[in-house]
């Protein structure tokens, strides 16, 4: 038995919660790395795991040898590290999750930049508004919008996006310009982004000179991805809320109007966010460099 690798593909069943995600990850058969798991228990002479037909559950003995030797592998990703870096390109498979329209308008136009600068870092692009698990879907990292509630998770800052109101001319030519963020609930006509995860519409938020208010009414359409959610907007089917960035070029055509200009809401936050409990190889290390250097300016 090699004993490292055994260990490392204990670890990635932990981490991913059943074989299947941790094989997949590891780019092995299930067969090999459930046998290399039950060669390192029999080493061992401890049931490290308990396996049934639907789940993986650690056992506390497993969970404490994971816990000890998870620092010895991250100290020997460490002096691989130390060794390479001054010698060596970041190199490797680099997995990113993002929304939507953060990839659209934001991501993918400057990836060229970097894909130029680290030729020899592959990156798998997983682009969707779905909430993910880093750990379990083997995700180097995320980029999100909004206030963070997890903080088993490293977090960098990354830039700030402005949130508009707007809506097509034909739209407002049929229901009005409302000048008052209350006179949405009268009569207008409202398409609300909708929580991927829990399914509940997000208000519209408004401020102006400290005044917040939000503006919860039953939807006339609702939209969970955001690509989707402008185009529902340009289709005319109500009032939108969404970053600037995504709207610029529907502004500058005329295809959109920005109403409600002086009740813009907060800045919206966006961070670059990463496991904790994991090394950070040089290939995503350069990455959230990259992105400080110049994703505050796209996404602004």
């Amino acid at each position: 038995m090699d004993q490292l690798t055994a260990i490392r593909a204990f670890a990635r069943v932990v981490e991913a919660g059943n074989f299947t995600k941790a094989a997949d990850s590891l780019d092995m058969p299930n067969a090999t790395l459930s046998k290399l798991v039950q060669d390192l228990e029999a080493y061992l002479g401890v049931r490290l795991l308990q396996r049934t037909t639907r789940r993986v559950t650690v056992t506390p003995e497993g969970r404490g040898y994971y816990e000890k030797t998870a620092r010895v592998l991250r100290d020997l990703e460490d002096i691989d590290t130390s060794l390479n870096t001054a010698r060596s390109k970041p190199r490797g498979l680099l997995r990113v999750d993002v929304g939507g329209s953060t990839a659209r308008d934001v991501l993918i136009p400057m990836l060229p930049d970097f894909m130029t600068r680290y030729p020899d870092i592959c990156l798998d692009l997983g682009v969707s508004d779905r909430p993910v698990d880093l750990i379990s879907d083997n995700i180097d990292c995320v980029i999100r919008g909004g206030p963070l509630d997890n903080s088993s998770l490293i977090a960098r800052k990354i830039g700030v996006a402005t949130l508009i109101t707007c809506a097509t001319p034909a739209y407002l030519k049929s229901f009005g310009t409302p000048a008052y963020p209350d006179e949405l609930k009268n009569g207008h006509r409202l398409v609300s982004y909708v929580s991927s995860q829990n399914g509940r519409a997000f208000p519209f938020r408004f401020e102006r000179d400290g005044e917040k208010t939000e503006i919860k009414v039953a939807h006339r359409v609702g939209v969970n991805e955001s690509n989707a959610h402008l185009a529902a907007g340009l289709a005319g089917l109500g009032i939108i809320q969404t970053f600037s960035y995504s709207a610029n070029s529907a502004l500058r055509e005329g295809t959109l109007v920005e109403i409600l200009k002086e009740w813009r809401p907060a800045v919206y936050p966006f961070h670059v966010v990463y496991p904790q409990n994991r090394h950070v190889p040089q290939r995503l290390r350069v990455f959230i460099d990259w992105l400080l250097e110049g994703f505050a300016q796209r996404v602004g």
